[in-house]
C-alpha cells in the first residue's frame, strides 16, 4: 500500500496546477461575473491538454489513463473554479465514462472521439418532476419503432441543461414497473422536439446551466439506446464513477478554501499579532486539515480499488457523504475565520461556500449516500416503499 502519488502522476498534477494558474483563472473570473458556462474556446484548450480525455482509451482520442490520474487533474482544475472545470468532471466522470463502459461500439466511436476533442460536452439527465430520490417513478418514455426510438417526457435538474450538446438520459423502456422498465439513451442537443425551459438561478454553481427538459416525439437512432430496459443495476452502476467525481469537486473547493484561509489568518493582524497566534484559530486549522486528508484518502481508495473499472456503491457512497459534509464544514470555518470579509463577495470565500453546498444534494443526497452505506454493509438494498 503507497499514499504516494507516482512520479508522473505528480507530473500530471503540476501541469494541471500550471494550466490552472496561467489559464483558467481569467476564465473563472468571466463566469463568476457573467454567470455564463466556460467557453468553447477554454474547453478546446482542455482537450489540447489531453484534459478530457484522460481515463478515456486510446483508440477513442483519450489518453488510457486511470481514474486516480483523472481525480488528480480535476482536483487542480476545479480549485480555481468548478464551473470553469466543469467539461473536464462531465469528460472524465459524468456520463461520458457510461458510455464508454456500456455503450456499443457504434455509439462509441461516433461519441467518445468527439468529446476528447473538445466538440462535443455529454451530460446526464436522470431526474424528473416527480421523480428525484425516488428515481424509479420516472415516466420519460422511450418506445423501441426498430431502427429509431421515440422519446417523450420532461426532465429536471439536469447540470449542463441547453449548454451541453448530448444527454444520457435515463427512460422507461417497458411497462415492467419501477427499475425493471428502466434503460438510458444518447440524445443530441439539436434532434427535432428537444427543447429547453428557462434557465435557473441556483444559489450556488454560477456558470453551471440547469434547466427543464422536454422531448415531444424525439426520435434517435435505435443504436442510441445505452441499455436496455432492465439495466438500472448497471446505470447506477456507471453512475457510482460520477459520485466520485462530485467528490473530487467537494475536495477541490475545501483545499482551495483551507489554502486561502492559511494565508488569510497569518497575514491578518488582531489585538496586535497574526490570527494565526490565536490557539482557537490553530484548533479550527487543525480540524480542517484532517478532515481534508481524510477525504483525498477515502476518494483515492474509492478509485484506485476501481482501476479503470467501475467503483463499488459502498467505496464511492463513504467518498462522496464524507467529502460533501465535510466541504460544508471547512468552507464554514473559513468563513468564520475571516470574518467580515468571508461574507463580503470581494473575497472568494462566500463563492466557496455556496459551491459547497450544492455538491450534497447533486449526485444523490447526502442522506441517501448514508441509505446506500448501510446497504453494503448488510449485502442488500432496503425497500424504501415498505409500509
Amino acid at each position: 500500500m503507497d499514499f504516494q502519488l507516482s512520479d508522473d502522476q505528480r507530473a500530471l498534477q503540476e501541469t494541471a496546477r500550471r494550466f490552472a494558474e496561467d489559464k483558467l483563472l481569467a476564465e473563472a473570473r468571466r463566469i463568476e461575473q457573467t454567470g455564463e458556462p466556460v467557453s468553447q474556446e477554454m474547453t478546446k484548450e482542455f482537450a489540447e491538454m489531453g484534459f478530457l480525455g484522460i481515463n478515456i482509451p486510446t483508440q477513442y482520442g483519450g489518453l488510457g489513463l486511470n481514474h486516480l490520474d483523472a481525480v488528480v487533474v480535476l482536483e487542480e482544475l476545479a480549485k480555481t473554479s468548478i464551473a470553469a472545470a466543469w467539461p473536464v468532471f462531465e469528460a472524465s466522470f459524468g456520463p461520458t465514462l457510461a458510455i464508454a463502459h456500456m455503450g456499443n461500439d457504434q455509439l462509441k466511436r461516433e461519441v467518445l472521439p468527439r468529446v476528447c476533442s473538445g466538440e462535443l460536452m455529454v451530460a446526464i439527465s436522470m431526474s424528473e418532476p416527480e421523480a428525484g430520490t425516488a428515481l424509479t417513478d420516472l415516466k420519460t418514455k422511450a418506445e423501441n419503432l426498430g431502427d429509431e426510438l421515440l422519446i417523450n417526457g420532461q426532465k429536471r435538474w439536469s447540470s449542463g441543461a441547453g449548454h451541453a450538446n448530448g444527454y444520457v438520459v435515463y427512460v422507461r423502456m417497458s411497462d415492467a414497473p419501477g427499475a425493471a422498465g428502466i434503460g438510458a439513451v444518447f440524445v443530441e442537443k439539436d434532434v427535432s422536439g428537444f427543447t429547453f425551459g428557462k434557465p435557473e438561478q441556483h444559489m450556488g454553481f454560477g456558470g453551471v446551466p440547469s434547466a427543464d427538459m422536454f422531448f415531444d416525439d424525439v426520435r434517435v437512432p435505435a443504436h442510441h439506446m445505452l441499455i436496455g430496459a432492465g439495466g438500472f443495476k448497471h446505470l447506477m452502476d456507471a453512475f457510482d464513477l460520477e459520485r466520485c467525481g462530485n467528490t473530487t469537486m467537494s475536495l477541490a473547493i475545501a483545499q482551495s478554501a483551507f489554502d486561502y484561509v492559511v494565508a488569510y489568518v497569518q497575514d491578518r493582524q488582531q489585538f496586535g499579532k497574526s490570527l494565526v497566534d490565536f490557539q482557537a484559530v490553530q484548533l479550527h486549522l487543525a480540524e480542517m486539515k484532517m478532515r481534508i486528508d481524510a477525504s483525498r484518502l477515502l476518494l483515492y481508495r474509492a478509485v484506485t480499488n476501481a482501476q479503470s473499472g467501475l467503483p463499488s456503491i459502498g467505496d464511492a457512497s463513504v467518498a462522496k457523504c464524507f467529502a460533501n459534509e465535510m466541504v460544508r464544514e471547512v468552507t464554514g470555518k473559513a468563513m468564520q475565520l475571516m470574518g467580515g470579509y468571508g461574507y463580503s463577495r470581494e473575497y472568494p470565500m462566500e463563492q466557496k461556500m455556496r459551491d459547497a453546498w450544492g455538491w450534497g444534494i447533486a449526485g444523490g443526497s447526502i442522506d441517501i449516500q448514508k441509505v446506500n452505506i448501510a446497504s453494503s454493509l448488510v449485502g442488500r438494498r432496503f425497500n424504501q416503499r415498505a409500509k
